[in-house]
């Protein structure tokens, strides 16, 4: 058997990565461009932890944990012969489709970046999907790393996936409608709509992993040699809010909450993203469904001043002096949005939540410490009003 996973170089493609291949024997192919170290380094940041080459990387793994089941493949998956090649050659089982370019903020920036998010997301989906039916593999379990980000925020709370509509007297179950708020978003939006699609006209079981905004450093897997570290971004296109707030408390400047700060994002942590990701990738094929299943890849929802006061009071325990500063809000939002969100599949598939935000937090912080240098050098990359008015939310499916 075969998983193939697709951004594998990302912040939550590589510690999935691991976490697959050190519970199974299996052929495990990762397949990336490279290209999130190219974006990052684009807008003028770097990622807070050094950062092994792949090669490093894969020699860390056999040598730390034994993993001699990966394999590496460097190429662009919005090239339809490149993915077929891929399909041909690997003839997987599964693929965890977790390449995109993850950045609404990156997608914002000007029109050339908006095509660009928009061709290269959705156009490796599609190759996937269509290479699956021209391949003849529509039994291949198809996992995808979506956004909560679809659902935007809407007053009622969010179901895992579909909708209930009435009219005229009759109900029926309906996609729920995509409302995202960024081109990046969107992408995702349509590939759920393209994944449903597929289903429908091929057959290929899917799963759609609705992921939250992801927190944290490591995992136990990436934890163990520095070379196996994974990515963390802090700037202001591609650290998302909780991470950017943590480096402005190493750097010593006040974390910004604009307005009340009421409004409240779904949020999990990186250790439960892996596992739910695991779960699915490697399971029993007569487990495995045969359907589309949407999933709510989400623990809970925090408000954004929550975030900033549990940093704060985590700060603490690092002698930082951290303060939160309240500034007039520039977007035309809900600033008390409360959002509620359903996420019995995804509690079903990880069983209870392994890490609260404040451990999250503190885990954080105590990495962050060791690259203080790092952080000070780029400090101008997450500072408020640098760039523009976005709030630097990203999803974290990564290429």
């Amino acid at each position: 058997m075969t998983i193939l996973l697709t951004g594998a170089d990302g912040y939550l493609g590589w510690p999935t990565t691991l976490r697959i291949a050190d519970r199974t024997d299996d052929r495990v192919v990762l397949v990336d461009n490279l290209a999130r170290r190219r974006w990052v380094e684009e807008v003028g940041s770097t990622s807070a932890t050094p950062i092994a080459t792949m090669d490093e990387r894969l020699e860390a793994a056999r040598e730390v944990h034994g993993l001699a089941n990966l394999s590496f493949v460097e190429g662009d998956l919005s090239e339809k012969s490149f993915v077929d090649e891929l399909l041909a050659v690997h003839e997987p089982e599964t693929i965890v489709h977790a390449a995109a370019q993850p950045s609404a903020p990156y997608s914002q920036i000007n029109g050339e970046r908006a095509n660009y998010t928009q061709h290269n997301n959705m156009q490796a989906t599609r190759n996937l999907l269509w290479g699956l039916e021209e391949h003849d593999m529509t039994d291949t379990h198809f996992v995808e790393t979506t956004t909560t980000g679809v659902y935007g925020a809407p007053e009622f709370p969010i179901p895992e996936g579909g909708a209930t509509m009435e009219n005229g007297g009759e109900r029926d179950e309906v996609p729920f409608p995509a409302m995202a708020g960024s081109w990046y978003h969107l992408t995702k939006s349509h590939d759920a709509a393209n994944m449903r699609l597929a289903h429908t006209q091929f057959g290929i079981p899917i799963s759609d992993v609705r992921t939250a905004i992801t927190y944290g450093t490591e995992t136990p897997e990436t934890a163990a040699d520095p070379r196996l570290a994974t990515r963390f971004d802090f700037d202001y296109y591609f650290g998302v809010v909780a991470h950017r707030f943590a480096a402005q408390a190493i750097a010593g400047y006040p974390m910004t909450v604009y307005g009340k700060g009421e409004q409240r994002k779904p949020f999990i942590a990186l250790e439960d993203a892996v596992e739910g990701l695991a779960q699915l990738a490697l399971a029993d094929p007569a487990d495995r469904p045969d359907d589309l299943t949407v999933y709510n890849q989400v623990t809970r929802a925090i408000s954004i001043v929550e975030i900033a006061e549990t940093i704060a009071d985590v700060g603490d325990e690092f002698d930082l002096d951290v303060d939160v500063e309240h500034f007039e809000n520039p977007r035309d939002e809900d600033e008390t949005h409360k959002m509620e969100i359903e996420n019995d599949r995804y509690a079903d598939l990880i069983g209870e939540q392994s890490v609260t935000f404040a451990e999250g937090m503190r885990d954080v912080l105590g990495t962050l410490t060791d690259y203080e240098d790092v952080i000070a050098a780029h400090e101008d990359r997450f500072l408020p009003g640098v760039l523009d008015d976005w709030d630097g939310e990203t999803a974290t499916a990564e290429d």
